[in-house]
């Protein structure tokens, strides 16, 4: 697999999103053992970027990661999240990245990922009430303790990156960014002006943009956890309206003689060698068909074909979600 850069930070250019094999989709944490040979299976497809977090489950999602990854830690590179879980209990909504409760996530995530270091470390969402310089010290000094080797952010905007940057510098930031989820083409000039790559998560539309969802009775037949019954571009009329996204990227594979999933991210990784996806999928089919992606290529034509593609109906979040994320 090619290599992507994500600040100095070299991976493989498509990695996996570990989140739906333990939480927020249909199905998820029934079939560990599968995961975890989907997990092997990355890797032995040239996959370094593995992506978790301690909100998934929580914690189990992590726990599950770790048990895979023993005797291959070396071969990736191991991501995780903290700040969505407040350890103390006395922040509404449990937003917290005080230092303190960083001290204490990264303790727990080292120990159920089953390692003495965490490869990037991520802000899972900026924290309104503590300022991000607090923060970058509190990951500056677990950078210098050998604990992180790399801070990233996720879904912070550009005042954010800028001041979180002067103060340590930031290698990645992880975003939402796909075929219908473009706001990050605003971000993408700050971030190549400060040296810091794009981590798309969702890269398919939550699945979406791979066809696998048509009709309401394939919404209803989600499981009740699964996160996109609720999610505004998957409900009501957005649902159908967004569907000429599906068939457009659709029309597109079939020229390529590729997925539908392959092609949106052919699309991402076109974008430049500075942003890595990171499509989830809980099945060693799914993993392949993703990392085949790496070897679409795209015309001209068809890449200006995807860039015109109309904007998706609907957030993509809840209101209670999006309140979470800069803008």
């Amino acid at each position: 697999m090619r290599t992507a850069k994500l600040g100095d930070l070299e991976v493989g250019r498509i990695g996996l999103g570990a989140m739906g094999m333990s939480h927020g989709f249909t199905g998820a944490g029934t079939d560990d053992a599968e995961s975890i040979r989907t997990i092997h299976r990355a890797i032995d497809l040239g996959v370094t970027l593995i992506d978790t977090a301690e909100i998934y489950g929580p914690y189990v999602n992590e726990e599950l990661v770790g048990q895979a990854l023993k005797g291959r830690r070396d071969q990736v590179v191991l991501a995780t999240k903290f700040g969505l879980v407040s350890h103390t209990g006395d922040r509404p909504g449990n937003l917290d990245s005080r230092p303190a409760n960083i001290r204490t996530a990264v303790e727990g995530s080292l120990r159920r990922l089953g390692t003495d270091h965490i490869d990037l470390y991520y802000q899972h969402r900026v924290d309104p009430e503590t300022p991000i310089e607090d923060t970058m010290g509190a990951l500056a000094a677990l950078v210098a303790e050998g604990k992180i080797r790399y801070v990233g952010l996720s879904e912070a905007w550009i005042d954010t990156v800028r001041r979180a940057h002067a103060v340590h510098p930031v290698t990645a930031l992880q975003s939402e960014f796909s075929l219908w989820t473009r706001d990050q083409d605003e971000m993408l000039p700050v971030l190549r002006e400060l040296g810091i790559g794009l981590v798309a998560y969702s890269p398919l539309g939550k699945g979406f943009l791979t066809g696998a969802l048509r009709t309401p009775a394939d919404i209803e037949a989600l499981d009740d956890s699964d996160f996109r019954k609720s999610s505004p571009r998957f409900t009501g009329e957005n649902f159908a309206r967004n569907l000429r996204i599906a068939d457009e990227v659709r029309a597109v594979a079939d020229e390529v003689g590729a997925t539908p999933g392959q092609v949106a991210l052919a699309w991402i990784v076109s974008r430049g060698g500075d942003i890595a996806p990171i499509p989830g999928t809980k099945r060693v089919s799914r993993v392949e068909e993703n990392i085949a992606a790496d070897g679409v290529e795209l015309t001209e034509k068809q890449i200006a074909t995807l860039n015109d593609l109309p904007v998706a109906e609907g957030g993509h979040h809840t209101e209670a979600q999006m309140a979470m994320i800069e803008r």
